[in-house]
């Protein structure tokens, strides 16, 4: 019972500690006035006083992938250098990679030198204009990989200018990427074709001159047609050895592609080893008791028919690199140009006067806490409160 009793004042302390603090707040209420007032009139100040930024916003969508028929068809026709040409599409699938081309220091520098913005940023050097163009223009993806490019600036026509520029150094900069590479390939192939032509002219050349020397000959069906299957592998081979060298213009041999290139080559070559015999000798089905003549004959007719074989995959292969050249695939689709927007963005002044008065506010309850707190020290409180300032105000003149 006692202990009940002694419980039930609490609330009541607690009730006069609250009034106590809301009758300091009344008593000292034009102090809070005064910090606020002041906090309200510097902030206007201060908002009025800055410039307005605008804005402008431009949406892109990087190039998506081939999928399904139209190029993608020739490709899976072509074979061996077929994979590598379709992956060159890859370059325009990913947002991630048009990002970092945006956020690139040649990109940069290029929109730099167009615009003059040193000169406008007022900078005193590259690297400093590139600080202030980074903090002027943002790059962002969303879900759907649109990207987006938010241009600043305080002129609005500026800043449409600014973000439009960058969507036009980006569509450049991809095109030069992705024509080099194909440029390249075309290139090799170009050369190789060069002399399989003249490898099979020599080929057609000699066959003619067999066949006008000794009239027709024929082999038969079983060694004709290991000719061809001869034909066939020493062409993918010649393919693939292409591709291997194509990618080794961009991957070093540790590569899982250019690994995995080098030992379907070996196994293309123990097959053909094994066809066409060991040791140097020429093992071809049903041609062991062929006369010395039709031996000859099949040999001429299997390097026609290798070499046909090749210059065939290579034509194909030359005809896809010269689509993928001029096919402008990495050029990106502009959903949205910036335009100078005519509203501002920024600075949000009534945001600035509201968070400059609510923080007032409680920087001046404080206060007046403090102050109320000082006002009831007992004399021997002051009196210490008192030296510890002196001694503080000393050791400053020592100083």
């Amino acid at each position: 019972m006692n202990a009940t009793q002694e419980q039930c004042p609490l609330p009541e302390e607690e009730e006069i500690n609250l009034l106590e603090l809301l009758q300091v707040v009344a008593r000292r209420k034009s102090v809070i006035i005064k910090i606020c007032t002041a906090a309200v009139i510097i902030a206007v100040c201060y908002s009025l006083a800055l410039k307005n930024i605008y804005t402008a916003s431009a949406k892109i969508l990087p190039p998506q992938k081939e999928s399904g028929g139209g190029l993608s068809a020739l490709l899976s026709q072509a074979g061996g250098l077929a994979s590598l040409a379709g992956g060159m599409g890859g370059l325009g699938g990913s947002t991630d990679l048009y990002l970092g081309i945006l956020k690139s220091r040649s990109v940069a520098d290029s929109v730099i030198k167009r615009l003059n913005l040193q000169k406008e940023f007022e900078a005193k050097s590259i690297d400093e204009t590139r600080k202030k163009l980074e903090g002027a223009v943002k790059f962002k993806a969303g879900k759907d990989g649109i990207i987006s490019i938010d241009a600043e600036s305080r002129d609005p026509q500026k800043a449409a200018q600014l973000a439009n520029t960058f969507v036009a150094e980006l569509g450049r900069r991809s095109v030069e990427l992705n024509l080099s590479k194909a440029g390249a390939e075309r290139v090799f192939l170009e050369k190789r074709l060069e002399v399989v032509k003249q490898d099979l002219r020599n080929a057609e050349n000699d066959m003619k001159a067999f066949q006008e020397k000794y009239k027709t000959f024929k082999a038969d069906s079983q060694a004709t047609a290991a000719i061809e299957g001869i034909a066939r592998l020493k062409a993918e081979i010649i393919t693939k050895e292409g591709q291997l060298a194509t990618l080794r213009n961009s991957m070093t041999d540790e590569s899982s592609e250019v690994k995995a290139l080098q030992a379907g080559i070996s196994r293309l070559k123990s097959q053909l080893g094994s066809m066409s015999g060991s040791g140097g000798t020429d093992v071809i089905p049903a041609v062991g008791n062929i006369p010395a003549l039709g031996v000859e004959y099949v040999r001429k007719m299997r390097e026609l028919k290798t070499q046909e074989a090749i210059f065939e995959q290579l034509t194909k292969q030359y005809e896809v690199a010269k689509i993928s050249e001029a096919k402008d695939s990495s050029s990106v689709q502009v959903l949205d140009e910036a335009v100078a927007p005519l509203k501002k963005s920024k600075p949000k002044r009534s945001m600035i006067v509201i968070l400059a008065a609510v923080t007032a506010f409680f920087a001046s309850i404080f206060v007046v806490f403090i102050q109320e707190y000082l006002s009831k020290l007992s004399p021997e409180d002051a009196v210490i409160i008192r030296d510890i300032r002196n001694s503080l105000r000393f050791r400053r003149h020592d100083r």
